[in-house]
């Protein structure tokens, strides 16, 4: 769905994560889930999900922000210690090999 040049996340994605009851107020653009993803990936192993927040480029929307944070989560761009700091688990190589074995198959 795309508003006045803005990329929302699909709901079928969201509906993925088990949250199924979404306020379409709060769907977060493409910008936002990249903005917060390159934040934690700054900022990895270092702070807790507040001290990211904080830190932000722009301001964000706490329900929004959380949101993006599950579904970061839930794609398994990140995790989240047991004292609460965020950790960026992304590694493009990694992925980049397994796409290339024998056997696997992705979409491009």
């Amino acid at each position: 769905m795309s508003q006045k040049g803005k990329i929302y996340i699909s709901i079928d994605i969201l509906k993925i994560m088990g949250n199924e009851s979404i306020n379409f107020a709060r769907s977060p653009t493409l910008d936002t889930v990249l903005m917060v993803e390159k934040t934690i990936e700054k900022h990895s192993g270092e702070l807790n999900r507040t001290e990211i927040w904080k830190k932000l480029p722009r301001k964000v929307m706490w329900q929004t922000y959380i949101l993006v944070l599950d579904y970061l989560e839930n794609i398994n761009k990140i995790g989240i210690a047991k004292n609460g700091i965020l950790v960026y688990l992304w590694n493009p190589k990694i992925a980049k090999k397994y796409m290339n074995m024998k056997g696997v198959k992705y979409n491009d």
